[in-house]
């Protein structure tokens, strides 16, 4: 029970690695706030907890809908503990062929949806001289990709934002940035992804389907929560190309104009 009684409020989690997170925490004790737009889901998820678990709705794209919830969960639990960031939307497309429109929505939900609502919680943990921020990002947002040119620079973003913020922290030694880096991980992503007009891609990734289960993928997060860890990579054996990258490039950009990108 590493978690026993702490507030942890988990965006993105009526499917995927957020619903796998949400049930590993309330096995953990935690206090639990899951969030996303779907209510339907969330409250079949809430269904599957045994514990304390509050259901609030937010789009991270809207500043009112972001204040209204922060405002409930300070009134209701008084300090949030753990924010977990796992809000986001993936995109199958060429860049030359994606609409503007494409690159600015999944800016704004896993960059500016995903910032907003930090900043808006911070205070509170600053107050409070304690708290964990965790930022779900994905091994693309160490390198680029084939059809993920704007979902690869919004996780890149997230490392610069998340990286400089800790070291902003220094003076608030209790308060902590944990970036988590998935591969390929068998969730819903593709399906929900978008194309280059903005439909939806609905499709299962071949490379998704055979990937890590998100309950295995939840268990070694939140293990790495509790650890305090800064930069986490899980997966499998596309967790090397984070090393070809930063170590041999010229083999790493050999290897990845070869690779399947579905």
């Amino acid at each position: 029970m590493r978690f026993q009684d702490k507030v942890v409020w988990l965006t993105g989690a009526s499917s995927g690695i957020g619903e796998a997170l949400a049930y590993q925490f309330a096995n953990e004790g935690a206090k639990l706030i899951i969030s996303s737009r779907r209510i339907k889901e969330l409250e079949r998820v809430q269904q599957n907890i045994h514990g304390e678990c509050l259901i609030i709705p937010i789009d991270i794209t809207d500043s009112i809908s972001l204040d209204n919830a922060v405002n409930h969960t300070i009134e209701h639990y008084g300090k949030i503990d753990v924010l977990v960031n796992n809000a986001g939307i993936s995109q199958r497309s060429l860049a030359v062929d994606t609409q503007a429109l494409v690159d600015r929505k999944i800016m704004e939900v896993n960059y500016f949806g995903t910032i907003n609502i930090t900043k808006k919680i911070l205070p509170h943990m600053i107050k409070n001289g304690s708290g964990q921020i965790v930022v779900i990002s994905s091994l693309v947002g160490k390198f680029g990709f084939p059809l993920r040119s704007a979902y690869a620079a919004s996780k890149h973003a997230l490392h610069g934002f998340f990286e400089t913020l800790q070291l902003e922290l220094k003076a608030y030694r209790d308060i902590s940035i944990t970036i988590i880096c998935p591969g390929r991980i068998k969730t819903n992503i593709s399906l929900n992804a978008l194309n280059n007009d903005g439909s939806v891609y609905g499709k299962m990734d071949e490379g998704q389907d055979k990937g890590m289960s998100a309950d295995i993928c939840a268990q070694k997060i939140v293990t790495s929560i509790y650890q305090k860890k800064r930069e986490v990579y899980i997966g499998g054996v596309d967790i090397v190309m984070v090393y070809l990258k930063r170590y041999l490039p010229s083999l790493f950009y050999w290897i990845a104009r070869r690779i399947n990108p579905t």
